[in-house]
């Protein structure tokens, strides 16, 4: 495992750590297996892990907190989310702070989170959605601000909209922003055009979520994938999307080398731009923890290849979480 510095902090993070998404209730989720796919990845070296209260409503929290007991032996970074108040995802336009993260909203949920998790302080607390419309609100900097002086946290990040990588520029610009959270992957390039700059001119940690675009570059979706009532994957492979995003997975194929399969090649391209602390692919199986963390290995792509990659951006223009 290889590590990246979190800039303002200075603590050195694994640079594939964990998305515990998955591990809050998604189809197929299973707790011993995934107390046992943590602790692989904890074996390994990764260090940085990435829940939210939402998680199952702070079942993927308490996961943590158990595995965070169990393994004392080791210094694990903590990251977890503020759900918005009216429960709405992504921010809408016309939402206000008052809607989403009145100070004593944020105050109430990371208290929840402190204990679910059985910490005393969270590493990184983030809001989890954003719209640059707050930027110039005190309320949300003075309650990080009182949050870390009170010892409750020691980081305090933002969980940027999906597609939307833009919207949260000027927070970043604000200097209140430690931490940036986006979809960035093979597909989803826009974070270079400006956040990504942002980010290293005022030292912000950038996390790079949903490397495998929701399953899509892991290679294993067909046009008969299906998934239960209530998969969040209905919502977002509806048949249209589905059909359009297998074509382009299908254009990839061609340019995994031998010896690699396409997860691998999406990883190694999300590590390979210097503005990425770390990614947090979801692993709820220890299988998929062996494969993940085995891309940490500092072996970069070829330059050929990596231009190639760079023609599959697909800028999407509605927005989804």
């Amino acid at each position: 495992m290889r590590y990246r510095r979190f800039p303002r902090s200075g603590w050195d993070l694994a640079e594939v750590g964990y998305g515990m998404w998955g591990m809050g209730g998604w189809t197929g989720s299973n707790d011993e297996q995934s107390l046992q796919a943590l602790d692989a990845a904890i074996t390994r070296g990764c260090n940085f892990f990435d829940t939210a209260w939402v998680y199952g409503n702070g079942h993927s929290e308490t996961l943590l907190g158990r595995t965070i007991q169990a393994r004392r032996d080791r210094r694990l970074f903590v990251a977890t989310k503020v759900p918005p108040k009216d429960m709405r995802w992504p921010a809408r336009p016309d939402s206000t702070l008052a809607d989403t993260f009145p100070p004593d909203h944020v105050r109430e949920y990371t208290e929840k989170s402190l204990r679910n998790l059985g910490v005393e302080t969270i590493d990184l607390q983030q809001l989890h959605v954003w719209s640059d419309a707050w930027s110039a609100d005190e309320g949300w900097r003075r309650v990080a601000e009182d949050l870390k002086r009170e010892g409750k946290i020691r980081a305090f990040g933002i969980s940027l909209n999906r597609w939307e990588p833009w919207n949260g520029v000027e927070a970043i610009r604000t200097g209140a922003i430690d931490a940036v959270q986006v979809v960035y992957n093979i597909f989803d390039q826009a974070p270079e055009d400006a956040l990504f700059p942002a980010c290293e001119e005022q030292h912000v940690a950038v996390i790079a979520r949903v490397p495998f675009d929701e399953g899509s570059l892991t290679g294993t979706l067909t046009r008969e994938s299906t998934w239960p009532q209530g998969d969040w994957r209905n919502v977002y492979f509806t048949r249209e999307n589905l059909e359009a995003t297998l074509q382009r997975v299908d254009r990839l194929r061609a340019l995994v080398p031998p010896g690699m399969d396409l997860p691998e090649l999406a990883l190694r391209f999300i590590l390979q731009h210097p503005a990425v602390t770390t990614t947090i692919p979801g692993m709820r199986k220890p299988a998929h923890v062996e494969r993940n963390l085995a891309a940490s290995d500092g072996t970069r792509l070829p330059e050929a290849l990596y231009r190639a990659l760079r023609e599959h951006r697909w800028d999407r223009a509605h927005v989804m979480p």
